[in-house]
């Protein structure tokens, strides 16, 4: 409870973080639509650039996320965190004072830039800060809290959405987001790199043994330098645990973000939903997901283990019902914060961060593509959720992945 409390400032800007950036979720497609297509419920365009937006992005924030976490393991998590949660303001202010062509353009290209900067970085130091503050055997439960903190600004931000009218939703989702910044700034403390947990006992590594071409030992000490792309693959080099997660998360991001860019298109081509309606589907996975996170996993943490509960997580995203939001990538963050040390997180959350921004890349040059073709009236064959079907089938691969990866972790925990 100790090490929560030292938290609860952490806690309530990723609350107000996420209320914000989910605020507009229900919205913008809408939005998107009617300053690209007025008076249709389908447009190429939109999915492209859409597609586009999503690719970019991704490759921005494969450079900025590793090179953020490394300098706050040198400057601190504090004055890195102040990076993306100011740069997520602006593109809502664009939104706010219009919603014409020209504004949504302006939006666009400033988004862009806006989400280089923070989509990855948030998560990432907010893990690095709970892996300075929480020791090992904590530290999954506190990564779920996080996470159920995070699910529960989704639900709040997604039912505020859900009663403001449009014209108001971009002009409050700014004002919340210049808050939680201001509130940053103000309320939360910097952390000592970790440097209290040094003293504490290691746990047992997550590592096979020796005989595995992978010694128990942790990994070597990085020097502290703007990371380069050697930096990274030598890091998951002298880890196969690392490298086996890299390869979960890789194909998992490919399926969760070719399945969040064809969702709400499909819904509004197939079944003409509207801002509402989005938002009534969206609070039936964003309030399992705050439930699950908040009250059951941090309990189930400690008694079943990271590894199962990674397992439950991928197997019910492919599955994409109620425990879809039970959010396997902080279990599997917690396994890779084990493996490095206390001065390392930023580092070792960024290059995690990295890869799956690495799959954000190319998930829309594969899902784009089969979406606009099958929501089109040049479709090969009738079919409007082709692309979702195969976005299932990638996060069934990373399911199976994680099987072998947890399943080989026990095998070598028994030799040992």
């Amino acid at each position: 409870m100790k090490d929560l409390g030292d938290l609860l400032h952490l806690f309530a800007c990723a609350f107000l973080f996420h209320f914000s950036a989910f605020m507009v979720i229900p919205a913008i497609t809408d939005v998107t639509i009617e300053a690209l297509c007025p008076g249709r419920d389908q447009c190429s365009l939109a999915i492209y650039l859409s597609g586009i937006n999503q690719a970019i992005t991704g490759l921005g924030t494969l450079v900025v996320t590793p090179l953020v976490g490394n300098l706050s393991d040198k400057y601190g998590r504090k004055p890195l965190l102040t990076l993306p949660m100011t740069s997520a303001i602006v593109p809502l202010v664009v939104l706010a004072c219009g919603r014409s062509r020209t504004h949504f353009y302006a939006y666009y290209v400033i988004k862009m830039v806006s989400g280089m900067l923070s989509d990855g970085s948030m998560q990432c130091l907010s893990l690095a800060y709970v892996a300075d503050k929480v020791c090992e055997r904590r530290r999954a439960s506190a990564f779920g809290v996080l996470s159920g903190v995070s699910a529960a600004g989704f639900v709040s931000g997604t039912v505020a959405a859900r009663f403001l009218p449009t014209s108001h939703t971009f002009q409050v989702s700014a004002s919340v987001a210049a808050v939680s910044a201001v509130y940053m700034r103000v309320f939360l403390e910097e952390t000592d790199g970790g440097a209290a947990l040094m003293d504490e006992e290691f746990t047992q590594p997550l590592c096979p043994p020796a005989t595995d071409g992978e010694s128990c030992s942790r990994l070597p000490t990085l020097k502290k330098k703007v990371p380069s792309l050697g930096d990274m693959i030598s890091l998951l080099r002298n880890s196969l645990t690392l490298t086996r997660a890299a390869i979960v998360v890789f194909f998992n991001s490919l399926a969760d973000s070719g399945f969040q860019s064809a969702l709400l298109y499909y819904l509004k081509a197939q079944f003409h939903f509207n801002k509402d309606q989005f938002a009534d589907l969206l609070l039936i996975a964003g309030g399992a997901g705050a439930f699950s996170q908040l009250l059951l996993m941090p309990s189930l943490a400690p008694a079943i283990g990271e590894e199962r509960l990674l397992n439950v997580g991928l197997l019910a995203s492919c599955a994409h019902i109620f425990l879809y939001s039970i959010a396997w990538s902080y279990w599997i963050r917690s396994i890779v914060s084990k493996k490095v040390r206390s001065n390392e997180q930023g580092m070792a959350q960024g290059c995690i961060t990295g890869i799956a921004s690495f799959a954000s890349i190319l998930s829309p040059l594969a899902f784009t593509p089969l979406t606009a073709l099958f929501l089109s009236e040049n479709a090969p064959f009738t079919f409007k959720g082709f692309s979702i079907m195969c976005a299932g089938f990638a996060s069934l691969l990373a399911f199976t992945l994680s099987i072998t990866m947890t399943s080989t972790t026990t095998i070598s925990y028994q030799k040992v």
